[in-house]
């Protein structure tokens, strides 16, 4: 067995999440979090309002706070019945500063910070911008679509998520036009998202100085386990790999087609979706459906992590 640990972005988070635990063994976590921001963002987790947690700048810092109290639980699990440790760690666009808290790159207050300032830059720096998810259209028409948003403006690939989904990204004249191509191009849904900012697109561009400035106040140590880039999927290796890549990932786009096929390449045949919600397990499952996905998020469980003995019983059967 070899298994992939996975972090899960923005669009995970709901009210309520990771409540066991919140209340239990990774109450830790969320009062370091909490700690780091200098407000209750636990309470704000637990009770909502959910519009509020929505908010980029809300929903980042508590999607990290309850990857890293999943990661925590999964790695006490795992190591007590013997698993293998993770060949790789890979986060999904924000899920990459979740994975380099697990991966020892940053400490656990730095990164909340972190992501809360990312979050505020973007929404600074949303101005013009649109974002749309294209369903159903062949990945080889992927070039054609990215020429056609770029003859009218800033344009990115922002997320190729699964074959055949994908999400643009850029100026909203880019992004619109755009959408009447991939219909012209057979995709079967072209829809603008109800999402004020232009993630992962050359608008970002202006956030980038100001993630350099404070990540240039930090220290980052070097990957303790494989990691890999969002955009290429090549292996970060060094501290200074990582920061260029938080600093990169902001203007290009995540290629999660291409993490995932990497790691299975390389033998990887059991992925780990290490947060709330199940979005990668899915994702991978549409991806290679010859490898094993798991979300660590179980309600059913009393500490609300899924129990991994049922990997561990399926190799030795």
């Amino acid at each position: 067995m070899r298994i992939a640990l996975v972090f899960p972005g923005q669009g995970s988070q709901s009210v309520g999440m990771a409540r066991a635990l919140r209340e239990g063994p990774g109450s830790d976590v969320f009062r370091t979090a909490d700690e780091a921001l200098g407000e209750q963002l636990s309470r704000l987790i637990a009770d909502g309002p959910a519009e509020l947690l929505e908010r980029t700048e809300n929903s980042q810092p508590a999607i990290l706070a309850a990857s890293v109290a999943f990661h925590r639980a999964w790695t006490e699990k795992a190591t007590a019945i013997g698993l293998p440790p993770p060949a790789y760690h890979a986060g999904h666009s924000m899920g990459q500063y979740s994975a380099m808290v697990a991966a020892d790159v940053l400490d656990l207050p730095d990164a909340v910070r972190m992501v809360r300032l990312r979050g505020q830059l973007a929404q600074e720096h949303a101005g013009g911008g649109a974002m749309a998810a294209i369903i159903g259209l062949d990945d080889a028409r992927l070039p054609e679509l990215a020429d056609a948003g770029r003859a009218i403006g800033a344009f990115e690939i922002a997320n190729r998520n699964s074959p055949g989904q994908v999400v643009i990204s850029g100026d909203r004249a880019a992004v619109e036009a755009a959408c009447e191509t991939a219909k012209a191009l057979g995709a079967k849904r072209a829809i603008v998202l109800p999402i004020s900012i232009a993630a992962h697109s050359p608008l970002m561009a202006g956030a980038v100085d100001g993630m350099r400035t404070a990540l240039d106040r930090l220290t980052l140590r070097d990957p303790a386990v494989p990691l890999l880039a969002n955009g290429d999927a090549r292996l970060l290796t060094t501290a200074t790999d990582c920061r260029a890549e938080l600093l990169e990932h902001l203007t290009g786009g995540v290629d999660w087609v291409r993490t995932v096929r990497t790691m299975a390449a390389d033998g990887v045949d059991t992925f780990v979706e290490v947060g709330p919600g199940k979005v990668l397990t899915n994702l991978i499952k549409r991806i290679d459906p010859d490898v094993t996905p798991l979300a660590t998020d179980d309600p059913d469980q009393p500490d609300g992590v899924c129990d991994p003995a049922g990997l561990l019983a399926s190799v030795t059967e």
